[in-house]
């Protein structure tokens, strides 16, 4: 945890059970706070983090990164503008291979796995570029010898047909992807949860198969989220990434684990 006097804020970094906790400590002593992904690890601790910052009226935001980065920004522009015509799919991808088995992420009492560490990326990713949370998902797993998912897939499905796909995992090295099909083209997005990396890819192909290569502002890849929370501290603000968002984040990876312990489909409520 880092604390910030000047904005009187802190910054919650621990281990995934501890997230919902030491959040509504801070803010109950006068904190607001930028809780670390995965925010909470259920539902009912999202409303109750949720309620106590209107209780106190401590400002609590999700610290993902990637979504105050003009990439990530501007991707979402595109296909609100309708440049690539009809969103059919999303399809993401987020792995690394993890070195020693001393890790947090293998703990399962902690909240760890795959899915509560990598996988909620290109998740979140496909619901701020599709609109919002699924109508049902499906997801598989394989289960390490510590008993979290070292490998996760996910399916989840929208109105109208649209579908969004993902992988993640710990056993393969790093790789991350995310591209957007539409009835127009397609948007490619070669690195898109650390995007201040310079050289890969943002590219747009047209149904005609021409390609342009996007450029994006640069931008440090957490100043964006940190000046978002100072907007909302000091300028009251609604932060960019509102609680109703993070709800949307927590409660699809809670249906997609209850899917995968099921091996069937789980509609959200």
């Amino acid at each position: 945890m880092l604390e910030s006097d000047a904005v009187d804020a802190v910054y919650i970094s621990l281990p995934n059970l501890l997230h919902a906790e030491w959040s509504i400590k801070a803010m109950q002593n006068g904190k607001h706070v930028l809780c670390e992904k995965p925010f909470a690890l259920t539902v009912e601790e999202v409303d109750r983090m949720r309620a106590v910052s209107e209780e106190t009226g401590m400002v609590i935001a999700e610290a993902f990164m990637y979504r105050h980065h003009p990439q990530t920004k501007m991707a979402g522009e595109l296909i609100r503008s309708g440049a690539l015509g009809e969103v059919t799919a999303v399809r993401g991808v987020f792995n690394f291979k993890m070195g020693s088995r001393d890790n947090v992420r293998l703990v399962p009492e902690w909240g760890g796995g795959a899915l509560w560490d990598v996988g909620c990326y290109p998740m979140s990713m496909a619901q701020f570029l599709l609109g919002g949370a699924p109508q049902w998902v499906f997801g598989d797993q394989w289960l390490g010898e510590e008993g979290v998912d070292e490998l996760f897939t996910g399916q989840m499905h929208y109105e109208g047909g649209r579908m969004a796909q993902f992988s993640c995992g710990f056993r393969t090295p790093e790789h991350a992807f995310v591209e957007v099909l539409g009835t127009n083209g397609r948007l490619i997005i070669n690195e898109p949860f650390k995007p201040q990396l310079s050289g890969n890819d943002f590219l747009f192909e047209n149904e005609d198969g021409q390609v342009e290569e996007l450029a994006a502002p640069q931008m440090d890849l957490y100043l964006g989220e940190v000046e978002d929370l100072q907007a909302a501290i000091l300028d009251g603000a609604d932060p960019y990434l509102s609680l109703e968002e993070t709800r949307d984040h927590v409660r699809t990876i809670v249906a997609l684990y209850e899917s995968a312990r099921r091996n069937s489909p789980v509609r959200l409520a």
